[in-house]
């Protein structure tokens, strides 16, 4: 094992030298993947309107299950194989990657016949008024043919990833992305397909990303990766699902979240002077906007992620708290900026999603001040699950990425509107951001005395 440390530069190069080359492309990587959504947002924004803003954010939930779907199999793939390459048993890991890669793509399969089949009733359940209902109904009746394609692409980044090539997994996102926004301005803007156009776009943007997923996987550097691997094989599988089930947990709570948020616009919405569209067109802005941020800490948190296991497998656990305060300081950094831009210029943010009434400018404004309101604090639960998913604890990182979705937002979506109304969907935001990074600090502060510990004794 001391001749796998020597030679695999994640456990001998300096970690600010590693977390550059990683987190550079991750980051990258990961806000291009956000950008998807925007952009389709952008463009219908400009060309149908408000009720197009709308029928994208009802469409969202969907986005966040692909995601959840690409994580659950991606990094704990690429945590599992970093993990066997760590303790030099690479017999095994390969087997990682192909698994890994085949649940991929057929969840996506799954996934978008079952959205074919139910789209009216699931559209519904998201929260669709009536009046919205055609133009969400449009839109994911496309897109949803590309989720095998955004699934293994957004999963087999962090496979390219841990096969120490950020700048490929790079690549993978970026040319889909760049396709989808030149096929935007055609489709949407020039031929004027409104809803489909961006949907098709979007599609197109998708599949040609998974083309090149699916031949770097073919040509994996670090591991031969043949046909038997491909054969899924429980022993595999189990402990895939098992590491990465913190970071799905963490996107299904977003989506959950996502729908019973959207219902609670609505019903409030309607009870106000805004109406039922406005606050589900402000939110989809505002939440997809936060989403960009929310990428840079993930792709920072990922960038760790090989790092963190590859060192945790080995034993250079001086190695993993270097490489977690690396991420985590750069990540406080990103937060406090976002906060400064959400604060200042919620305004001039909203405007290039397309002009509008009056009352639809003052509750934009009023919920991005309000719900990003501890942005600055954000960086801390998302990249410390990360980091108990990739020292294989996947449990301390399932319960950090339900704080602050499900044990706290959630129920105070549900519990202040009965007091505030409408603003009180607003102040859920900044209560329970602070409530998850207070425990994410907790637990990571607990881990680190375990870690000196487990140094001391060694």
């Amino acid at each position: 094992m001391e001749g796998l440390k020597k030679q695999n530069p994640l456990g001998s190069e300096p970690v600010g030298v590693l977390m550059r080359k990683f987190a550079i492309p991750s980051i990258v990587a990961m806000v291009v993947s956000a950008l998807y959504n925007i952009v389709d947002q952008l463009f219908i924004g400009q060309a149908v309107g408000m009720m197009g803003n709308a029928a994208t954010n009802i469409a969202f939930p969907l986005t966040t299950s692909c995601v959840a779907l690409a994580l659950l199999f991606g990094t704990g793939g690429a945590s599992c194989f970093n993990l066997a390459m760590g303790h030099g048993d690479w017999e095994r890991a390969v087997y990682y990657i192909g698994n890994a890669a085949v649940m991929l793509f057929s969840s996506g399969l799954l996934l978008c016949l079952f959205v074919q089949i139910f789209l009216t009733p699931l559209l519904k359940g998201f929260g669709a008024p009536a009046d919205v209902l055609p133009y969400a109904g449009a839109y994911v009746r496309i897109t949803s043919i590309g989720f095998p394609f955004l699934i293994l692409t957004t999963g087999g980044c962090h496979l390219i990833r841990a096969d120490g090539s950020p700048r490929m997994s790079m690549l993978c996102n970026v040319t889909g992305a760049v396709i989808n926004t030149a096929l935007d301005a055609v489709f949407v803007l020039r031929m004027g397909w409104g809803m489909q156009g961006a949907a098709w776009a979007t599609a197109i943007g998708q599949f040609v990303s998974a083309a090149i997923v699916f031949l770097c996987l073919r040509h994996y550097k670090t591991v031969p990766l043949g046909v038997r691997h491909l054969r899924i094989r429980w022993e595999y599988a189990k402990n895939i699902v098992a590491i990465g089930m913190a970071s799905f947990f963490n996107q299904i709570a977003m989506m959950v979240v996502q729908i019973v948020m959207n219902n609670s616009l609505s019903y409030y919405g309607a009870l106000s002077v805004y109406g039922e569209a406005v606050p589900l067109a402000c939110a989809g802005i505002v939440i997809k906007v936060n989403q960009l941020f929310f990428s840079v800490v993930i792709g920072l948190g990922q960038a760790s992620q090989p790092i963190i296991s590859f060192n945790y497998g080995a034993g250079q656990y001086r190695r993993v708290r270097m490489t977690y305060r690396y991420a985590a300081v750069t990540g406080m950094f990103i937060a406090i900026l976002a906060f400064v831009i959400f604060q200042a210029f919620p305004r001039q943010i909203l405007l290039l999603f397309g002009s509008n009434t009056e009352e639809y400018f003052s509750f934009g404004v009023m919920f991005f001040r309000i719900y990003l309101f501890c942005a600055w604090l954000n960086f801390l639960q998302p990249m410390t699950s990360t980091f108990f998913t990739s020292i294989g604890k996947p449990v301390k990182g399932i319960f950090l990425s339900l704080t602050r979705q499900l044990l706290f937002l959630l129920p105070l979506i549900v519990i202040l509107p009965i007091f505030l109304g409408l603003t009180g969907i607003l102040f859920a935001g900044p209560i329970a951001d602070a409530l998850a990074a207070v425990a994410s600090f907790g637990l990571a502060a607990a881990e680190f005395r375990l870690m000196r510990r487990m140094e001391n004794t060694g």
